[in-house]
């Protein structure tokens, strides 16, 4: 409320004095200054707040959405493509009917690169070289088998060796014992074959003799009973000399049978006999066989070409290769012309991933240079804690370049193409 005041004024007058007044009543004045004053009413300002704030804040969600899934939202609004599609985006032509499908986007051409993918060189076959025998490590050196232990060259990491090189020799005085005994138990047992082999027929025939020499006895002391009981009629001999011969002659007659008996039991078995004499060869052969085997074993050769990758025992060591403990084997090698790259392709991607497909390959360590290459397998199964399928690309290293710029464990990046050919410019090789 705004009060009117009225103030008080001094007039001079005409004679230099002056008169003191007022302006108007003072009871007018009073109730003037009651009076309320209409001025407009304000309407206020805080009911917008709340709009305005709403509005900024979401503003900002929006934007950050934008940003997080803009991806998502392109697709929906069909602004944009998954990363890693390559194909250009075509826009279908109006139509009439709204149930007809869009046209689908062409094969993407065999020169782009259709995915990319970081992993790591491995050796195609890496081999555990473990002696087969146990034995103490006598020799570590590398030699042709033709020459002798102190002639070799000591192995060492990064050696490049040829199939049938002599790696390592073992300690040997046990098994050439064993040879030597393994000898002499199949020299027996071929002696005995041979005295079975001529024995035999000896025996036979020893048989046969002794059994017609028992029926000629038989046969006289037949004779001799038949006239003694004749004399008997005459009282021309005596009882005891009639009872001794037919005793006599019975005693004959059961010698008969018995050498009989003899006879089929030494001509039956004979068969058996020189079989059981001949498994007994057998046997001594095999074991002459296994104890030269492990014999042989104590030389430890290089089953292919390649380059030892790792020393595991030196002179002196002893190796069993059934022992979980100790050492077990005497080095590690690989042909190192022979690499692949071990990727982990998510399974978004596989479907990007055929066998036989182009690839560049770049080592991380150099990646000026490239190598070609092409998917030799997928794995036939995933891993699940990656939400990947194991690939392998296989690699095409030049024979001057073996095992100097690619080494197993790098890391490499693997770029994969279209169906087709690479383009020249990009599958020549780094200088």
């Amino acid at each position: 409320m705004s009060a009117q005041v009225e103030q008080e004024t001094i007039r001079p007058d005409a004679a230099g004095g002056g008169a003191r007044g007022t302006t108007g009543s003072p009871l007018s004045d009073k109730v003037r200054s009651l009076r309320i004053s209409k001025a407009p009413v304000r309407e206020p300002s805080s009911t917008r707040l709340p709009w305005l704030l709403c509005l900024v804040l979401g503003g900002v969600a929006g934007y950050y959405a934008l940003l997080s899934h803009g991806f998502s939202f392109a697709l929906f609004f069909g602004l944009g493509r998954p990363p890693g599609d390559e194909r250009p985006i075509e826009i279908a032509a109006p139509s009439s009917s709204a149930s007809t499908p869009a046209a689908s986007a062409p094969i993407a051409d065999s020169s782009v690169v259709v995915l990319e993918s970081k992993g790591y060189i491995i050796p195609t076959h890496q081999i555990l070289v473990s002696p087969k025998v146990n034995g103490m490590v006598k020799y570590l050196r590398v030699q042709k088998p033709d020459l002798p232990p102190e002639g070799g060259v000591p192995l060492e990491e990064g050696m490049r060796v040829e199939k049938g090189d002599i790696l390592a020799q073992l300690e040997s005085t046990d098994y050439e014992a064993d040879v030597a005994r393994a000898r002499a138990m199949l020299a027996s047992a071929q002696q005995k074959l041979q005295m079975e082999a001529k024995n035999v027929p000896n025996e036979i025939e020893r048989a046969k003799a002794d059994l017609d020499e028992a029926m000629i006895t038989r046969d006289y002391l037949k004779t001799v009973v038949d006239r003694n009981e004749k004399l008997a009629k005459s009282v021309s001999i005596s009882p005891n000399e009639i009872e001794k011969s037919v005793s006599e002659f019975e005693a004959a007659r059961h010698r008969v049978e018995r050498l009989s008996r003899t006879l089929e039991i030494v001509k039956g078995p004979r068969a058996e006999r020189i079989q059981v004499a001949e498994a007994e060869v057998s046997q001594a052969q095999a074991e002459m066989t296994k104890a030269e085997w492990k014999l042989g074993n104590c030389l430890i050769l290089a089953p292919g070409s390649g380059t030892i990758l790792k020393k595991t025992v030196e002179e002196g060591n002893i190796v069993n290769p059934a022992a979980f403990n100790g050492s077990y084997s005497v080095c590690e090698m690989a042909d190192l012309s022979d690499l692949e790259v071990d990727l982990s392709i998510q399974e978004r991607d596989v479907a990007k991933v055929f066998k036989g497909q182009k690839c560049v390959v770049r080592a991380e360590a150099f990646p000026e240079r490239s190598y070609e290459g092409y998917v030799s397998r997928l794995m036939p199964i995933a891993d699940r804690s990656k939400g990947a399928i194991p690939v392998r690309v296989k690699l095409k290293i030049p024979d001057e370049e073996e095992g100097i710029y690619l080494k197993p464990e790098m890391g490499a990046v693997v770029s994969f193409f279209g169906k087709g050919e690479p383009p020249m410019e990009t599958r020549e090789g780094g200088g």
